[in-house]
């Protein structure tokens, strides 16, 4: 289903300040990082937000902006079904989405697209001003699945509508079985590598694995990453992987990190767009509360070449750092020059990324072929653009055979 705002359809944000200017009440569902986000915009619009809840079960004398959490029941005591619900959470737990399935069938709920870096805002201004680059860039794209994907994140971004999220899901075992043909990798780095979760992942697709460039900036996350990475011989596994206490960016350096310690914690000196979608690197355009350290920051091509020399191939790179995929991506224009690698490049951090990236990639190395999925969850985070080249993707499809 498609939604593209017009004169007579508004987007989410201005359908809210109508609602709210008539009087439905309107209420956040959740708390924290993601609710702060949304009462921002809202403010921004003049939108009145009325109170917050969670689930039946889940408030224990929590409270939010000075006032208590209510339960679910509570809220539909106080504001009867006539409400509009914002969902300010994130999940892709099943047991969760059941519960927000159930106040949606009882609720008009929605699921407002916010940034997760940055603070330009996907609103119908942001859409029409980059029309072209969206349309550029489902050109690009090489498969019907990969257009109705993109055309159904846009509609929701748009519309906050949670149906049309939902429908843009994609399996995993689709992705690295009938678009990577993960089975011919023997080297990869893994960018963002948190824990090692997304080397595990890869591990059960890519057996033939032998070398892998793992590049984490946080502490705790590092020290996790190398826990594992150690276990692995003893076990009986012959991937080698060499650990990198660094974030991948454009060039050797040190900026600041904001250490939160989970799979979301991420570089505050990270780089912004210009007006023009091209990243402008080192934009501190970010604030952040709590906890700050200085951290290392190294480009793939110097790390590569370090670990495993000029002349060794690179089968897949995988970008996920929260915010900063276009200095890594700058970062590594050597290898993807060289090697054409599969790439797997998230897409979901900043509202520019869904035309900037595969653009940049696109000028990077003009021989790719673009592939978008995106995994279930809610919001529209684990948005994935995968480049396959076109002479590697004959070569990985002929040594899986």
């Amino acid at each position: 289903m498609s939604f593209i705002p017009t004169s007579d359809t508004p987007d989410l944000w201005h359908y809210l300040k109508a609602q709210s200017d008539s009087g439905r009440p309107i209420l956040l569902y959740g708390m924290g990082n993601g609710a702060d986000k949304i009462i921002s915009v809202c403010e921004k619009f003049g939108i009145t937000v009325k109170d917050c809840f969670a689930s039946d079960g889940f408030v224990r004398g929590h409270s939010f902006h000075g006032r208590r959490v209510l339960s679910f029941s509570e809220a539909r005591e106080t504001y009867g079904d006539g409400m509009i619900v914002l969902l300010s959470f994130a999940s892709s737990r099943s047991d969760v989405l059941e519960l927000i399935d159930h106040v949606a069938a009882v609720c008009e709920l929605y699921a407002p697209d916010v940034p997760v870096c940055g603070d330009t805002l996907f609103d119908s201004a942001f859409y029409e001003a980059h029309r072209e680059e969206f349309a550029a860039v489902r050109e690009l794209l090489a498969d019907d699945e990969s257009r109705t994907v993109y055309d159904g994140i846009l509609s929701y971004k748009l519309s906050g509508r949670i149906d049309v999220l939902r429908a843009t899901e994609s399996e995993a075992n689709d992705v690295y079985r009938h678009i990577l043909h993960a089975e011919a990798f023997r080297t990869a780095a893994d960018l963002g590598a948190y824990n090692g979760d997304s080397l595990r992942e890869l591990m059960t697709y890519a057996p033939d694995l032998s070398t892998a460039v793992a590049m984490e900036p946080d502490r705790r996350n590092f020290a996790k990453l190398t826990a594992w990475a150690e276990s692995l011989e003893p076990q009986g596994y012959s991937l080698k992987i060499h650990g990198v206490q660094a974030g991948a960016f454009d060039r050797s350096g040190t900026l600041h990190f904001h250490a939160s310690g989970n799979r979301n914690a991420t570089l505050c000196d990270t780089p912004a767009f210009t007006p023009d979608g091209t990243p402008a690197m080192f934009a501190t355009s970010e604030q952040y509360f709590g906890k700050t350290v200085s951290v290392a920051v190294r480009p793939l091509d110097e790390v590569w070449k370090e670990t495993a020399g000029v002349d060794t191939p690179l089968d897949y790179i995988k970008y996920d750092v929260e915010g900063s995929e276009a200095a890594a991506l700058m970062g590594s224009r050597a290898v993807i020059s060289d090697f054409c690698p599969a790439l797997l490049v998230s897409l979901y951090h900043r509202s520019e990324d869904l035309f900037a990236l595969p653009l940049l990639i696109r000028k990077l190395n003009p021989n790719y072929r673009f592939y978008l999925r995106r995994m279930a969850g809610i919001p529209a985070w684990d948005i994935n653009l995968y480049c396959v080249g076109q002479q590697q993707q004959r070569r990985l499809y002929q040594t899986a055979l």
